[in-house]
C-alpha cells in the first residue's frame, strides 16, 4: 500500500462529465448528480484503511450536506482484479451495508480518475453549483485512524461554505490515503 496525499486545490477548474454506471442500477451522468447548491465528488474504494477510517463520517457528511443544497457522488476507479474486495458485486454490498445515500458509481476503464488527476482513495472535489473546483482537501485529521470525534470538519465545512458564497476556503489540507489501483 502506497500512502498519498492529494495536489493543492486549482480553483475554478470545470467539472468533467462522465457516465458511469451506479450500484442501484442506473448510469449516472454529472448533471444528475449535481445538487442546487454544489457537488461534491470523491473517489473511495471499499478495502482502502483510509476509507475505513473515515466511512462512517462520509456517509453522515454526505446526508447533512443535503440540507445545504450539495449532493454527493462516490466512485471507485481501483483495478479489481488484485483487489477483489473493490469488484462492482462488493461495491453494492458495500454501499449496502453503509446505507449511502448518494450513487456510488464504478469507472472501470480508470478514465474518470485519470481526467479528475485522482491519486489516491479517499480523494475529495468540491464544486460550487457552476461546476467550478472549490475544494480538493481531506475529510478531517482522521488518517488511517478515526481521529477524535470532536475533530474539525473540514470538508463539511468546506462545503457548506461553498454553498452559502459559491467559493471554498483558501486554506486547505491536502487528504492523504492510499494510491488509487491502476491497471
Amino acid at each position: 500500500m502506497v500512502s498519498l496525499e492529494t495536489p493543492v486545490c486549482d480553483f475554478g477548474i470545470k467539472a468533467i462529465d462522465f457516465t458511469l454506471p451506479g450500484v442501484d442500477g442506473h448510469t449516472w451522468s454529472l448533471q444528475e448528480c449535481m445538487g442546487e447548491q454544489g457537488l461534491l465528488i470523491m473517489f473511495i474504494c471499499n478495502h482502502c484503511p483510509y476509507v475505513k477510517a473515515v466511512q462512517d463520517r462520509i456517509v453522515r457528511d454526505a446526508l447533512e450536506l443535503k440540507q445545504f443544497g450539495i449532493e454527493t457522488v462516490a466512485i471507485m476507479s481501483n483495478d479489481p482484479t488484485d483487489y477483489p474486495d473493490d469488484s462492482f458485486e462488493n461495491m453494492k454490498l458495500f454501499a449496502q451495508r453503509m446505507n449511502f445515500s448518494f450513487p456510488y458509481l464504478f469507472d472501470e476503464s480508470q478514465a474518470i480518475a485519470k481526467h479528475y488527476n485522482a491519486v489516491c482513495t479517499p480523494d475529495f472535489f468540491g464544486y460550487n453549483a457552476n461546476f467550478e473546483l472549490q475544494y480538493r482537501g481531506r475529510l478531517d485529521a482522521s488518517r488511517k485512524e478515526t481521529a477524535p470525534a470532536d475533530t474539525r470538519r473540514d470538508l463539511f465545512e468546506a462545503m457548506k461554505l461553498i454553498a452559502q458564497t459559491g467559493q471554498g476556503p483558501q486554506d486547505q489540507i491536502p487528504s492523504m490515503g492510499c494510491s488509487i489501483k491502476w491497471k
